[in-house]
This record gives structure tokens, sequence and C-alpha cells, in this order.
């Protein structure tokens, strides 16, 4: 390491001289490595894989633009290294980090990254959604609330875009709608919100940080210099001890969202309206309505809570109330949450693909009576026995997939033994065809066959979108 001072490095920063090691060649690593080649610093980027058509080519747009690119190792940390950039997916304990804070090396996660690349002349408010559910939902809401109030924005970081890619755009944004997952969050030093919120907290990517305290720990980040809002969930308490133990910026406020009738500094629900009193002088005496909750494409309970997230947000930036209903009236949900994919028989099948954790698939067994769950995949060190504990009447029957299966067995055995069980091997080719075959036979007339698997997809496909496609020409399959 070089006694290079990076401590004020910027979009404006002379970048001749620093040395940069970028890890991961996904989305938000190439952005990355494209963006400090572009500003004249001297990158290196590992990877580390050697096969993928997508990375492949995406080294060879960095090598033609003059980076070092050394596929096949991401865990030896090169020599003589200014600064190390980590991609979202790097683990905080992956023995480069070990080995970087070792050696007092700064260490920049992607948003810290893109906060110091952004324009200075035009240096756009930030609005930051994490949780661990819930948060891409959110996020679309609110970017089609900051649409509707005619404002330049883009929903990006942990979702479309990358977010070094977006404040790199030469046309300048009004304010960002800023997804972020959680080991995003472990690198970050100077990035300072105009709002934020936990949408809520549940044991997650335990294989990523090592304990819930880790992960925890990590998501409470999110509030770290928070200029006007820091919005937590009432019915959580650990989002709203996350806010009480934040260090902000004087003056910011501890606003809160709740499906119950709100108090003051709080939006919540009265009737079938979307109600405001904490962005109000009078809100002692008085509520903003901002929508029903008809408006809502999907009016289940956790999105109108997280359509009150989004809102409080928005309302942090100044967005007016109609703006809001009519940016909750356009929102369009995104696939594979909770989509209806057909009736068959009598029988609903539902794809919640995104349901990759153990409190996500709680919440979507929680919306239907009689289920016949499917299930399984890379557990990531969850538990699942109080998701099984809390919705075992609801289980007509569960068919399992994927390599951590065993795991929801033992668990429906101690707490669920009278449900009915099928399981399928992860080697089938066409497991998926099977699964809702099985699945099928297990339901009856007004039963919903619902995919939320709990589980990460990577065992057996590229991400959740590409399993819940799978599913959903299964169903279709079925149905001829």
């Amino acid at each position: 390491m070089t006694s290079l001072d990076i401590s004020n490095l910027n979009r404006t920063s002379d970048w001749s001289n620093v040395r940069v090691c970028v890890v991961g060649l996904g989305i938000a690593g190439f952005a990355a490595a494209d963006a400090l080649v572009n500003l004249g610093a001297q990158v290196i980027v590992l990877e580390a894989t050697t096969e993928g058509e997508r990375q492949n080519e995406r080294a060879t747009i960095l090598e033609i633009l003059g980076a070092d690119v050394r596929m096949g190792n991401d865990t030896d940390l090169p020599a003589d290294i200014d600064l190390l950039v980590l991609s979202p997916g790097v683990s905080p304990l992956a023995p480069i980090v070990k080995s970087a804070l070792e050696s007092d090396l700064p260490i920049w996660g992607e948003l810290e990254l893109a906060w110091r690349l952004r324009d200075p002349q035009h240096l756009a408010p930030w609005l930051l959604i994490t949780g661990t559910n819930g948060k891409t939902t959110t996020t679309l809401m609110l970017e089609s609330i900051l649409l509707a109030a005619g404002k330049r924005t883009v929903a990006a970081g942990n979702i479309g875009r990358s977010l070094v890619e977006v404040v790199m755009d030469p046309t300048p944004w009004d304010v960002l709608a800023i997804e972020v997952g959680a080991p995003q969050l472990p690198f970050v030093h100077t990035i300072s919100p105009q709002a934020a919120v936990c949408l809520n907290l549940a044991p997650d990517h335990i294989d990523i940080f090592g304990s819930f305290e880790a992960y925890r720990n990590a998501k409470a980040r999110i509030y770290e210099r928070c200029q006007v809002a820091a919005i937590f969930n009432v019915a959580d308490a650990e989002t709203v001890q996350m806010v009480e133990q934040a260090e902000v910026i004087e003056g910011c406020r501890a606003i809160g969202f709740t499906l119950g009738i709100p108090d003051v500094s709080m939006l919540g629900v009265v009737e079938e309206y979307l109600v405001d009193r904490a962005f109000l002088e009078n809100r002692r005496d008085a509520a903003l309505e901002l929508a029903e909750i008809s408006d809502l494409a999907i009016p289940a309970a956790h999105n109108v809570s997280n359509a009150l997230a989004a809102a409080a947000l928005a309302r942090a930036h100044g967005v007016d109330a109609r703006s809001i209903r009519d940016g909750l009236r356009a929102w369009e949900p995104a696939p594979h949450r909770i989509a209806h994919v057909a009736k068959i028989a009598n029988v609903d099948y539902v794809d919640d693909s995104k349901a990759t954790n153990t409190h996500a698939a709680e919440t979507s067994l929680a919306a239907y009576s009689s289920v016949v769950w499917i299930a399984g995949g890379m557990a990531k060190g969850q538990d699942f026995d109080e998701l099984i504990i809390n919705t075992a009447h609801r289980m007509r029957g569960v068919v399992l997939l994927g390599v951590d299966q065993d795991h929801i067995a033992q668990a429906l055995a101690r707490h669920a033994p009278n449900v009915p069980i099928e399981r399928v091997a992860t080697k089938e080719t066409n497991a998926m065809e099977i699964v809702v075959a099985k699945a099928a036979m297990l339901a009856s007339e007004g039963d919903t066959v619902l995919l939320a698997p709990g589980c990460a997809s990577w065992d057996m496909y590229r991400d959740y979108a590409e399993r819940g496609d799978a599913f959903v020409q299964a169903v279709r399959n079925l149905d001829k």
C-alpha cells in the first residue's frame, strides 16, 4: 500500500496517481471500473470466475480502456494499492477484505464511490431504501411518485442501473430513489442522504455477514448523516432502535410509518386513507390525506406499508399529496412479487419467487388461508422453525426443491408433522415442471399454490427471476 491520501478524492480530483483495485465484474463492478478508468485512475479488476460470456465481454472492454483485469482470483490483494472498491456482493468477511483491513487500506463500497463521483454542479439528493423485504417495491413506488411530481429521477443501486453509472450520467438528476442491500453498507464513510428508511429487519445474509448482529449493524448504517428524515417502521422494534441510535445531521427528524392510526410525526392509515401527520405544520391537530388504499394495484397489507414508507421519503423531499396519489396509482408491481399466474381447476397459482428469505416467505404465506407451499433453494444460514410455527395452519401441503431442502423438511417434521411433503431432487433438469405437477396434485379447489421459496435461487437458477419464469412456464404447461 502507498501513502497517498485519498480521503478527499471526488469527481474533480486528479486520479492519475491513484491505484484502485475493484473487486467483482458484475454490473456494479464494471461501472465502477469504467468510471475510474475514465477519470484517469490506474485500475486493477479482480474477478473470481474465469467463465461467463458477460464477464469476459466486460473484461475485454476494460482492458481496451487500459485496466488490468485479472480473472480467476479475487482473494489476493495486489501490491501498492491506494484504494479497494468492493462490488455489492462481496462479503465483509472475504479474505481480500481482511487483508485490506490488516493493511489499513481504505475500502469503499459502491455507495461511497458513487457519492464521491457526483457532479459537484448538480448534487441531486439521495433517498435511500433498505430492509430485509420490500426494498424493490418501495423504491419503484418512490420512483413513480417522483416522476408524477415532474422530477427527473431513476430507481438505482440494488435495482436496475448501477448507481455509479447513474451519477456519471451527463444530464443532471433532480433526485435519486436508491435501493440499498445490506452488503452495500459496511463500507460507507461520507454519504449523507436527504432521507432514508429501513423497512423491516429479519435474519438474512447470515452467510455473508457471519451473524445477525453484523447484518443488523450494516443495515443501521443507512441512517448515518441523514439530513431531513430518518424513517422507521413503528411495528419493527429493530428499526425504531436503529433510528434512536443513529448519528444524523442536526435537525433531522425521526418519522414513523404504521398500518394503524398515526400519532404525530408519523404516516399511517385512517379508514381507507393513507395519511400524513409528519410533514404539515398543524400535524398535532390534523392529518393530510395522501391516497386511498384502493389506489394500489395490489392493496395487500405489506404493500400499504411499503407505500407509506415511499410516501414518507417523498414528503421529506417536499413532494405534494396529489403527486403521491398519482404516483401510487401509476405504480406497477415488479415481476415475481406475489404475481397471480393462473387459476386452474379453481386453484390459484402465485409467483413470489422474490421471497428469498424466511421473513418474505412468511409475509407471502400470511396472505392466503389454504396454501400448497413451494419452497427451497440456498438457505443462506436461515432458521425455518419460526416461519413454520406461524404458518403451518395455512399449509395444505409442501413441495420442496433445492440444495438446502433438508433444513425445511426437518423444521416441518418438528412443527408440522401432519402436513404432506413432496420432494424433488435438485439434479432434475425439469425440476420446476415436476414441482408444479406435485403441487397441483396436493391442491384442492380454493387453494393457492404459492412459490415463495424462502431461499436464494443460485443452486439451480441464475437468479430469482429465472426461477419465477420457470414456475410461470410450468403452470402454463399444466393448463395446456
